[in-house]
This record gives structure tokens, C-alpha cells and sequence, in this order.
């Protein structure tokens, strides 16, 4: 039994890699990636995924049905408070009142940068409507502490720019930020590979978010099975406690007492 399990907004969840629906090739991909990597958190641009909101077309949830998946419904593409705001409201329409939500405002279509005044007006007026709010949002410890502050969920700091696959780019704010946070802290954007996902678990971080790294790899569901194990490998050796850095001297992994032919060692005479 997995004791070791995340919990955001009072459910716990075995996995700790959260996986985007965008970008495959189809939704038969899609559903391959995402059983390959384990996630039981799936998230959906609304304004760019049909869940409903069009009747007649295929629908995600036919492929990942919310009986087998957590939907984590995203303002992808939004650029305003009000705009995030409205999305939203229409995603819990769709999912039957569903609560727990992804959210982002953009600063512009260039870098997808946060843009953080309007994230913090759309976050204070989502949790006000009863949304459990996890948050997309720059590495700044002032402003996730604001975020926390506000009621949101789970903080969400970006490790580099969306789809860049830069990795992270700043790893001692974002230990700012997970030794600061009493809410879930996960990595949202920038990974490119898996040792990008062990890197930010190895850092303490509750779980990885990523769509572009997989769906965008030469072979995504290889690729989702690899994000599965770095994410299970960088938690585990974040438990572990890793040996202290030495930058001045080599240490022997062994004794060096007793060597053999060394004198005054056990076996001598």
C-alpha cells in the first residue's frame, strides 16, 4: 500500500505527475501517453478542448472518462482575470459542479509568461465562488505566499517557459518557495526531459506537471513512461536524504583501516 501519496484539496492521489491533454497526434495517443505515465490528474484547455461544449464533436471525456481520471479543466489561452474567470465557470457547468481547477493568465502569446496582477485578482475571485484553485505562476516567493494566502490549493511556480523545455532555470526560488508552503508545491512548465522531473522532486516539490515534454517527443508514450519513474526516483531520493556535498576533499566509500598488507591491520600477527 503507497503511504507516500499526494494530497491536494483533501484526495489523495498515488501519482505524482499531473499530464496535459494537448498536442498528440489524437485522442488514441492521448490516452496511451497518459496510461503510459501513470497520472491520475489530467488537465484540458477548455477553450481549446471539447468536453461538451460542443455537441456533435468528439469529446475528450470519451477517452479519459472522470470515472477513471481527475479532470483538472485549465484557462490555457486566457489573458485576463475576467476571461479565466468565465472559462472556469463554464468547465463546472460541463463537469457537474466539479471544483478543483488549473489556473493561468498569460502575459502574452510570445514567452506564455505569467501575468501575476490578473492571476492574483482571478485567484481571489475563483476561491470566493468555491473553486479549489491550483495556480500557474512565476517562481516569486512573495507572490505564491499571496497565492497561498488567497486560498489556493496548490502553487504552482514555472521552472522555465511553457514548452521551452529548459528545465529549471532557478532552482533556489523554488526552494524559497516549497520551504515557505504549507499548500502542495508543484512544478509547472519548462521540463524537457526526465531528469528535469527527478531534479524538481529531488528539490522537494509534491509532483511535476508537463504536457509539451511528452506529447512533443519523438516517441510520446515511451517518453510518459520515462516522466513516470523519474518522478517516482527524484521523490524517493528527496525522502532518502541525499549525502551532504564536499567540495574539497574525496571521501573513501570503504574503511581504510585493514587494508590488506597494510601493518597494525586485523589478520596480522
Amino acid at each position: 500500500m503507497n503511504t507516500d501519496r499526494l494530497l491536494i484539496a483533501g484526495k489523495a492521489y498515488n501519482s505524482r505527475l499531473l499530464v496535459g491533454t494537448g498536442k498528440y497526434q489524437d485522442f488514441a495517443q492521448t490516452r496511451a501517453a497518459i496510461d503510459a505515465s501513470g497520472a491520475e490528474i489530467v488537465t484540458v484547455a477548455i477553450r481549446r478542448t471539447n468536453i461538451g461544449q460542443e455537441p456533435g464533436q468528439p469529446s475528450l471525456l470519451e477517452v479519459l472518462p472522470p470515472s477513471q481520471f481527475t479532470i483538472l479543466p485549465n484557462t490555457a489561452g486566457c489573458y485576463t482575470a475576467d476571461e479565466a474567470v468565465r472559462t472556469l465557470r463554464l468547465a463546472r457547468e460541463l463537469l457537474d459542479g466539479h471544483a478543483l481547477v488549473k489556473l493561468e493568465v498569460l502575459g502574452d502569446p510570445q514567452t506564455l509568461f505569467p501575468n501575476m496582477p490578473e492571476t492574483l485578482k482571478a485567484a481571489a475571485t475563483l476561491v470566493k465562488d468555491g473553486f479549489q484553485v491550483m495556480v500557474y505562476c512565476t517562481d516569486d516567493p512573495i507572490q505564491a505566499r499571496m497565492l497561498e494566502d488567497i486560498g489556493c490549493v496548490a502553487i504552482m511556480p514555472l521552472a522555465s517557459l511553457i514548452g521551452s523545455g529548459m528545465g529549471i532555470l532557478n532552482p533556489w526560488n523554488l526552494k524559497l518557495i516549497i520551504d515557505q508552503s504549507r499548500v502542495p508545491v508543484l512544478v509547472d512548465a519548462g521540463v524537457g526531459t526526465a531528469s528535469d522531473a527527478a531534479i524538481a522532486m529531488e528539490l522537494g516539490c509534491d509532483g511535476v506537471l508537463m504536457n509539451t515534454a511528452i506529447a512533443g517527443a519523438d516517441d510520446p508514450v515511451l517518453m510518459a513512461s520515462a516522466m513516470r519513474k523519474a518522478v517516482e526516483a527524484g521523490r524517493e531520493a528527496y525522502r532518502a536524504g541525499r549525502m551532504p556535498k564536499k567540495t574539497y576533499a574525496a571521501v573513501p566509500s570503504s574503511p581504510s583501516g585493514g587494508l590488506i598488507g597494510q601493518s597494525g591491520g586485523q589478520g596480522g600477527k
